[in-house]
This record gives C-alpha cells, structure tokens and sequence, in this order.
C-alpha cells in the first residue's frame, strides 16, 4: 500500500523562484526519493502573491478562521522543473501573504523581529490544516514540517479542536537552523498568538520562550509537539543539545533542554542531508575569469545595479588584469553574507589580510560570491579595494557558482556554526578540497588531511590563528607536495553523501514505515 506524504515549508526549490536557502534543496530532493519508492508526495508553500501565476490551476478555495473571523484561501497545483511521478506541488494564495525582501519569500522586521513572517506563516498553517481536514491531498499518513515557519500546525493539531483529524498523522519537524526560532509575544500585538487565534484555549507552558516568558518560541513548539524531530547532520544533533557561548560556540540557544528531552524521549534524531550525483552539468575549464567579466558587464547594463555600478566597474577591472597575468591558485566561497557564513572576517578585521598575504606569496586569488546583510557586503567592499587579490562578486550568478564549484582549487567554508552545509558537498563532488570550521555538518562531511581541511580552537582566537595556520598549510601542500594533495582530491571526489542513505534513515527512524 502506497503511504502518503504532506511536506509544508517556507521554501521549495523543486518549482522555480520559491528557495532562499538550504531548506529548498532538501524540500526539492527528499520527496523525489519518496517517489522513488512508490510513496506519493503533496509539497505546499505559500504563493507569495506570485507563484500561482501562469501555468498554475486552481485545484480549490479554502475556508477557515484566523483573527476570529472567516477567510478564503486559493490552492493551486504548479509545475515542478522536473516532472516526477508521484509528487505534486501546490501553493496557498491569500491576499495578506505577500512577497517579502529577503529572496522574496522573508521579512526583515528589524524592530520587531518575526512580525511580518508570523503574521504570514499562521494565516499559512491556519488554510493549511483547513485543507488537510478537506483532504484536499487526500488521505494522509506523514506531514513533514519544516523549521518554525511550519510549527503552527502542531499548535493546531495540539489545541484547537476544529483541527482534531490531525492527531491522526504522524508529524515530522526537521530543523534546518536553530539560530533562528520565530519568537513572538502571546498577547498585545497584531502579531501575537492571542491575535491569531483569539477563540483558542492553549497552555502557554507547552510554548513558551524559556528566556521571554511572554513570549511563544515557535522553534520550541516543533520541537516539543513534534512525533520526532530531526536535525540535519548527526554532529549538529549533538551540538545543540549544549548551550551556547557565543561567540566561541554556538549550540542550543536556549533549547537545549527541550532538545535534550526529546532525545531522553527518543523523539531526536540526526541524519546528514544529501547531495546529487546524477547528471551534473560539466563546465568549461579554464574559462572562470572571463565568464566573470561577461556577467559583470551585464550586471552593469541594469537599472537595479546603478547604485553598485561603480564597485562593478573596479571588480571587472581587477578580473580583467588577472586575466593577464592568471592566478597559479584559486580559493574561492559562494554564500549568503550573514554572521553565521563569516562571522570570523566581521571579528578579526585581521584575518582576511592574513590569507591575502598568503595568497600574494603564492601568486593567488581569493574569490567569493554572495549578496546579504548590509555591513558584510559593506566588508567585503571595502577589502576589495584593499587588496588586489580578494575578488568579491556582491551579486549572484548560477553560471559563476558552477565554476567555482569545479575550477577552484581550495573552497573556504568558515562558517561560525553549520547545521549541515550543502557548499562543500558539491565541492568535494568535483574533487575539490574544503578547508571548513570544524562544527555541525562540517566535522560530518569534511576529514582534515583525508578529504580536506578543518580548523579549531576553544576561543575566537585559537580558531582564528587555526584558521590562518590550516589555510597556510593547505596552501604549501599544494605547490610542495602535489602527490599528497592530488590524494587529498581523489579522497574528496569519492565520498558520496546521498539522499538515497538519507531517506533509507528517514523511513526507519523519522516516518517509522520500515
């Protein structure tokens, strides 16, 4: 008998423009695996008030109550970028859930943290639980959550009795960053549990925030309510179940007890995420620079870029020298500019100017692409003026990450804190070392001197001389000792992190079915 799957998130990378980050690949690969198997999957996200447009079909209006009064929601199918048998993929549209700043899906509420986003993803879980009790996805066996966007619908399926059919699913919650737990107060404001649900009898106990007693912790209710609860590498799994102490380590923040209980309750469990081995897109060697030249020019020719024009301009100039005169290394990095991705550079103006020395000995490059949050693409601008051999690309370019991926020859992952990490996956795919902080996912996928690099330390300054010495290292074994890196790469090549043995885990542990 075939099992059915309900997967609702933030994000689905599987139909385009609906991923901001990790949480969409893992969305778009772990129901293929289901499929694979048989299994049927259902995956809705919100519409953002654009994902149901074109080629989507309305399969049906929703109606339930938020705020106290009635609303409708829209459910339309859309297409995947791939068809797959067995999944299909909806959207929720509603009026009041808009496309946000942050890849069009997020809110950034500097004053009030979560504002926007809980305002949208209650109203979401609210239709959502609506359609389950239609069985507008037909008879279900599995709800998989993802991360607190997700967490309201154990709210529901915990308090509210209109929504009793949902004690009947088995309900997964996977957390993809802990750092961020969706914290709003119960009462006196718009975006409050009270306001959301002002009919509803709940015990403020099962949700509060340990350190904001007034305060629901909607990362806390997943983790409390949740059947089982899956972090996504087993080394995070274990990190999180210590308190934090920032910024030398960064653990629990402030969930650890609840994290430790559900592991005593045998509710916790820690699987790597995956990567794909089938079909990769093959590059062209040898052409990295030039093709960063040819998109800075057409960065250069849109109106949204005038305000970086300038900066483009000095980037493109610095490419096209060492077009001229090639790098004998390359180190590069592709992600989002945020504390948790480059905390080291924001602490210890230092470091950076240590690695570029290194690379200056070497006739290297550093190069690293990403946009985000303001004062680190503030960072990296202004180094990129200092020194010659730090190429940052402030934009964002599928064809340039692929050549990263494959034309570098160092991948630089230091980040403060990793739940898993797909970057140096699809690095050490095509062979190419990572030099990683040694945390969460990263101590699962990366061996220092077997399949790359790791640095560490007990404080900031033990892990940021460890990083200086690692890279330094890394670098010397590289024109020194080429049998023993070209080991290293061969090393890096071979592992194989698959959804396959992922989903294998899923199905015994997580989903209970094997």
């Amino acid at each position: 008998m075939r099992t059915n799957f309900l997967f609702v998130a933030a994000e689905n990378d599987a139909v385009p423009r609906c991923k901001a980050g990790g949480m969409g690949d893992v969305v778009r690969d772990v129901p293929c695996q289901i499929a694979s198997r048989g299994d049927m999957v259902s995956v809705i996200t919100p519409s953002y008030s654009r994902l149901h447009h074109s080629d989507a079909i309305k399969i049906s209006d929703i109606k339930f109550v938020f705020r106290g009064v009635p609303h409708n929601g829209e459910i339309y199918e859309v297409e995947g970028k791939k068809k797959v048998e067995g999944i299909r993929h909806f959207v929720l549209h509603h009026p009041d859930i808009k496309a946000g700043d942050i890849a069009h899906i997020y809110f950034n509420d500097p004053d009030q943290p979560f504002y926007t986003d809980a305002n949208v993803f209650s109203l979401f879980c609210t239709a959502v639980a609506a359609a389950v009790r239609e069985e507008l996805f037909g008879e279900l066996d599995i709800i998989h959550l993802h991360d607190w966007h997700s967490s309201m619908l154990l709210f529901l399926r915990e308090f509210n009795p209109r929504f009793k059919v949902l004690k009947e699913i088995r309900m997964v919650y996977t957390i993809h960053n802990l750092a961020i737990q969706g914290i709003r107060p119960f009462d006196n404001n718009y975006s409050s549990v009270q306001a959301f649900y002002p009919d509803v009898n709940y015990d403020r106990e099962k949700l509060r925030d340990r350190r904001y007693s007034d305060c629901i912790n909607l990362m806390a209710v997943g983790i409390r309510l949740a059947d089982a609860v899956h972090t996504v590498s087993p080394s995070y799994k274990e990190d999180i179940q210590k308190p934090s102490n920032p910024p030398h380590f960064i653990g629990g923040e402030g969930l650890e007890e609840d994290l430790r209980k559900a592991e005593v309750e045998g509710r916790l469990f820690g699987i790597l995420n995956g990567a794909n081995y089938k079909d990769v897109a093959q590059v062209e060697k040898g052409i990295l620079l030039r093709q960063c030249v040819r998109r800075l020019f057409r960065w250069l020719q849109e109106e949204k870029k005038d305000y970086k024009a300038h900066y483009l301009a000095h980037t493109g100039e610095k490419i096209t020298r060492w077009q001229e005169h090639k790098p004998d290394f390359i180190c590069s990095s592709v992600a989002r500019l945020t504390e948790q991705k480059f905390f080291f550079f924001k602490k210890d103006p230092n470091l950076l100017a240590g690695l570029m020395d290194k690379l200056t000995q070497v006739n290297g490059v550093y190069i690293l692409l990403g946009t985000g949050a303001p004062e680190y693409e503030l960072i990296f601008r202004e180094a990129s003026y200092k020194h010659k051999n730090f190429i940052f690309i402030n934009a964002q370019s599928d064809s340039i990450i692929d050549m990263l991926y494959q034309d570098s020859n160092l991948y630089l992952m230091p980040s403060q804190f990793e739940p898993c990490g797909i970057s140096q996956m699809l690095a050490m795919r095509n062979g190419q070392p990572c030099l990683v902080h040694h945390t969460g996912g990263l101590k699962d996928t990366v061996k220092h001197m077997h399949t790359g690099f790791s640095f560490d330390g007990n404080t900031m300054e033990e892990k940021t001389a460890s990083f200086i010495e690692v890279f330094s290292d890394a670098v010397d074994l590289f024109f020194q000792d080429k049998k023993a890196w070209n080991k290293i790469c061969a090393n890096a090549k071979k592992q194989r992190f698959t959804w396959e043995k992922s989903v294998d885990e899923y199905y015994q542990k997580l989903y209970l079915l094997d």
